[in-house]
This record gives C-alpha cells, structure tokens and sequence, in this order.
C-alpha cells in the first residue's frame, strides 16, 4: 500500500512540475506576442483552416520578403497578449483557427495577405487594425491597395529629382537655341 502511495504521490509531483513548465512557456509566449502588438502599425486577422504546410511556408516567406510577420497563436493567449496595445480591437476576431499578420509598413501585411488570398481559399481575412482604428474586410483590401512606404519614398525622390533635371534642360535650353541661331546665320551667310 505504501509503495502505491509514494507512485501516486510522484506523478502528481512529477504533473505539477510540466503544468509549470507549460504555464511559464504560455507566459514567454504572451509577453513575445504583446511585445509584437506593441510594436505593430498594422494587424491583418484571417482564418486559416485547410492551408496545408507548404501553402503556410509560402505565405510566411512571401510575408517575410515583405517585411511582414505571420503568428498563429492559441485565441486566449492572443486575447491576453492584445491587452494594453493599440491592436486591441482585433480580439473579437480571434475564434476559430485564425492567424495574424503584422507589419510596421502599414501596406505590406495587408498587401500579401490579399494577394494570399486571391489564389487561396482557404485563407479567409476577418480583418485587421491599423494602430486604433479597426478595419473591416474592405479596410484591409483599402489598404493593401495603397503603394506600400518604400514605392512612395521612391515617388518622393523621383518627384525631387525632377524639378533638378527640368533645371538643367532649362540651362542648357538657351545656349542651344543660341548655337542653332549662330549656325542658321553662318548658313545664310555661306550660302549667299
């Protein structure tokens, strides 16, 4: 009886040790997760139940490439890590399987993720957050419709350069029509 007593008593010590384990590493995942909130411009929601692997490598890497983020996180633990963030409003979006796209570039995560979901159909957008304000669907296709930071820094730059070339053309305008009129007179003047 003893020896039943002390078996008993061991696998409840040994239980209690990985529900520590297991609470401690909810803990580092939700202060990783909070971490990201924080940080984030931009949170795309969308459910993903039927993706298979390969089609969930593909949209972390396209993400990636776009200088975005995918996180597929138990719903409870996402609710608790949303607390005190600016993309607090996407937790009544969390049920079912669903994952969470972010980026800082407030374009990049909604671009890939209806780009995504254009060719998948089994990746579902809920919808997201910029900063505060909570986005619907359409929201999220308003968005990725914009050009992302880097294509409007490009705009910025092509438009700065312009006015310079337009300068230059215009400098180089007058001593051009100078030099045509000198030619035309010593055409005239070697014709006659």
């Amino acid at each position: 009886m003893g020896a039943t007593r002390r078996s008993c008593h061991q696998a409840k010590a040994a239980n209690r040790r990985e529900l520590a384990v297991e609470r401690a590493a909810k803990k580092e995942a939700v202060e990783a997760l909070n971490g990201l909130f924080k940080t984030t411009s931009v949170a795309v929601v969308a459910h993903y139940s039927g993706l298979t692997v390969v089609q969930m490598q593909k949209l972390r890497m396209q993400m990636k490439q776009a200088g975005a983020s995918v996180k597929v996180s138990k719903n409870r633990l996402a609710k608790i890590a949303l607390e005190g963030t600016d993309v607090v409003a996407i937790g009544s979006l969390l049920k079912g399987p669903t994952v969470i796209a972010t980026s800082n570039d407030p374009v990049a995560a909604p671009k890939v993720a209806i780009e995504f979901a254009k060719t998948n159909e089994n990746f579902v957008i809920l919808g997201g957050s910029m900063g505060k304000t909570v986005l619907n669907v359409d929201g999220v296709k308003a968005l990725a419709a914009l050009p992302s930071l880097d294509e409007l820094r490009a705009k910025i730059v092509g438009l700065l350069v312009a006015p310079a070339t337009k300068i230059a053309q215009l400098t180089t305008a007058p001593a051009a029509k100078l030099a045509r009129v000198v030619q035309a007179y010593a055409s005239k003047s070697e014709a006659a």
